[in-house]
This record gives structure tokens, C-alpha cells and sequence, in this order.
């Protein structure tokens, strides 16, 4: 009988990895996030850097309330930040109608395109030399 397991912390580090697979399977494109999904894979991704720096302290201060207040501390500004963004970019969306959230992806994807193209004629000038 074949299993899938997938580990994560918390329900959100799951949710990410079920659907990463998901989309492995669909064949999409695994880099294409939402503006919020890139948000939260960012906040979880600070948490477990806070994690790791904790965790590689000597157990003495390691074990310290000093560093778990500010883990903890660490912990909750990442939440509430990651909380604020998304909030705001809903407002904005529903605002505008999504206008201004569609114009910035627009751009993101302009902005790669360019930095590509230049990228490609520094190359084809050190190849020319």
C-alpha cells in the first residue's frame, strides 16, 4: 500500500506543502504563488530561521525565558505582519477591483522579462570580445 505523509508545524506549513504537491501532479509551474501564499511561505520562513537560531544556542541559553520571550516576540511580529499585508492587499483589491493587484503583477512580470533581456545582452557582449 502506498502512503504520503507530509510534516509541518503548523496547519499553514501543510496547507503549503499539500498544495505544492498538488500542483507538482497538475504539472503548474511550483514558483507561481499568490501574493498572499508568497506572504505566508515568507512569514513561515522567518519563524523557522527564528527556530533555528534559538534552538543553535548553548542549552543553558537556549532554555533562557530571555530567549524565548523573544522568540516568541519574533514569532508574533511575523504573524502580525504577515496578518497586516494580506489584509491590506485585500483592501486594496477590493478597492479597486483588483486593478491595482493585476497592474503590479503586469509589472513583476515586465520587470523579469527586462532584467532577462539585459542580463542576455551582457552575455552576448562578453561572448563578442
Amino acid at each position: 500500500m502506498a502512503t504520503l505523509s507530509f510534516e509541518g508545524e503548523t496547519h499553514g506549513e501543510l496547507v503549503v506543502k499539500v498544495r505544492r504537491w498538488l500542483a507538482s501532479l497538475e504539472g503548474e509551474e511550483e514558483g507561481s504563488l499568490s501574493t498572499a501564499e508568497a506572504i505566508n511561505q515568507g512569514a513561515e520562513l522567518t519563524k523557522e530561521a527564528l527556530r533555528i537560531i534559538a534552538s543553535a544556542a548553548p542549552e543553558p541559553v537556549a532554555q533562557s525565558e530571555v530567549v524565548k520571550a523573544l522568540t516568541s516576540a519574533g514569532y508574533k511580529a511575523t504573524d502580525a505582519t504577515k496578518q497586516a499585508l494580506v489584509d491590506g492587499l485585500d483592501s486594496v483589491e477590493e478597492v479597486t477591483g483588483g486593478s491595482v493587484v493585476k497592474l503590479a503583477r503586469d509589472a513583476s512580470k515586465t520587470a523579469v522579462y527586462q532584467m532577462n533581456a539585459t542580463v542576455a545582452r551582457q552575455l552576448l557582449k562578453s561572448l563578442r570580445r
